[in-house]
C-alpha cells in the first residue's frame, strides 16, 4: 500500500480547503467541491465515478478491513490520502460521532434535462421547492430504492450538494442520474418530448388516489414544497393524485409521500398479477 501523508498543521492547505467547502456552501460552489463524510458514503463515492480530489482519515478512521480497502481503492485512483489529527477532523465534521473519514471530491458537469438517460417505460421523480436537504435526500435514496430513471430538481430546492443533503441520499447521489435547477416551463416542455404523463402529487381527496392511478406508463411523479405543495400552474397541467390518510395528520411528510408512491409504481410494474 502507498504511504498515506501525515498532515500535522491545522494551516495545511488540503486542511484549510476541505473546512472552506464544509462551512461556506458559496466557496464550495466556487471551487466546483462537496465533502463526502462517512465510511459508507465514501465507499459509494470511491465505487463510482465521480473525481475525487483528496481524502482525509484519522487514526482510527483508517483502521478495520473496510476503511484499509478503502483507502486502497482511493490509492488505485490516484487520489491523494491524508492522515489528520483527531481535533482537526472534529473541527471539519458535522456527525455527532465522526468516524474519522471524509473525502473531497469534485462536482458533476452540470447535466441537461436532455441527458437524462433514455429507458424502456421510464419512471422519474420530479421536485419542486423542497428546501429541506433531510427530505431532499432521503427521496433521492428511496427513487434510486424504487428505481427510478433519473430525479429533477426544480427552481427553488435545497442544494443537491449541502452536506447533510449528501449525507441523508446514503451514496444514491453517486448513481441516481439528475438535473438541478430546472425551469418550470423546461421540465414541462420536456416531459412532453418524452411523452411522459405527468403525475403531481396533492393534499386533495378528489384527485385519484394513488392505488388507482396507472404508472405502467411512462411517468414523472411531482412532489412539492412542504408547506405550499406543487404550485398551482404545475398542478394545472399534471393529473393530480392523492395518498389517503386515516388519521388526524393533515398531511404526510413529503419524503413518505415520496415512498408510497413509488413503491406501488414497483408494485404496478414488477408485481402486478
Amino acid at each position: 500500500m502507498k504511504k498515506i501523508e501525515r498532515i500535522a498543521s491545522p494551516s495545511n492547505p488540503a486542511l484549510r480547503l476541505a473546512r472552506a467547502v464544509m462551512r461556506t456552501a458559496k466557496r464550495a460552489k466556487k471551487e466546483g467541491l462537496f465533502a463526502v463524510e462517512g465510511l459508507r458514503l465514501a465507499e459509494a463515492a470511491a465505487d463510482s465515478g465521480w473525481q475525487i480530489r483528496f481524502a482525509l482519515f484519522t487514526e482510527r478512521g483508517s483502521e478495520g478491513g473496510r476503511a484499509q480497502a478503502l483507502i486502497e481503492k482511493l490509492h488505485a485512483r490516484e487520489t491523494r490520502v491524508y492522515l489528520v489529527p483527531d481535533e482537526s477532523f472534529a473541527a471539519l465534521a458535522e456527525t455527532d460521532t465522526p468516524q474519522g473519514v471524509l473525502l473531497v471530491a469534485e462536482r458533476s458537469a452540470a447535466a441537461r434535462l436532455e441527458g437524462l438517460p433514455h429507458v424502456p417505460r421510464p419512471l422519474y421523480v420530479a421536485l419542486d421547492r423542497i428546501r429541506d436537504p433531510g427530505n431532499v435526500g432521503v427521496i433521492l435514496r428511496t427513487a434510486d430504492a424504487a428505481g427510478a430513471s433519473g430525479a429533477i430538481l426544480l427552481h427553488g430546492c435545497a442544494d443537491i450538494y449541502g452536506n447533510k443533503l449528501v449525507r441523508a441520499t446514503m451514496g444514491a447521489l453517486f448513481h441516481m442520474p439528475f438535473v438541478a435547477d430546472v425551469g418550470e416551463e423546461d421540465f414541462l416542455h420536456w416531459a412532453a418530448a418524452r411523452s411522459l404523463r405527468v403525475y403531481a402529487a396533492a393534499c386533495d381527496p378528489t384527485a385519484c388516489v394513488h392505488f388507482d392511478t396507472d404508472f405502467s406508463v411512462p411517468a414523472v411523479v411531482v412532489l412539492g414544497n412542504e408547506a405550499n405543495g406543487v404550485s398551482p400552474s404545475l398542478l394545472a397541467k399534471a393529473r393530480r393524485i392523492f395518498v389517503p390518510m386515516r388519521g388526524s395528520g393533515e398531511s404526510l411528510n413529503v419524503s413518505a409521500a415520496a415512498a408510497a408512491i413509488l413503491y406501488e409504481a414497483v408494485r404496478q410494474r414488477d408485481f402486478a398479477k
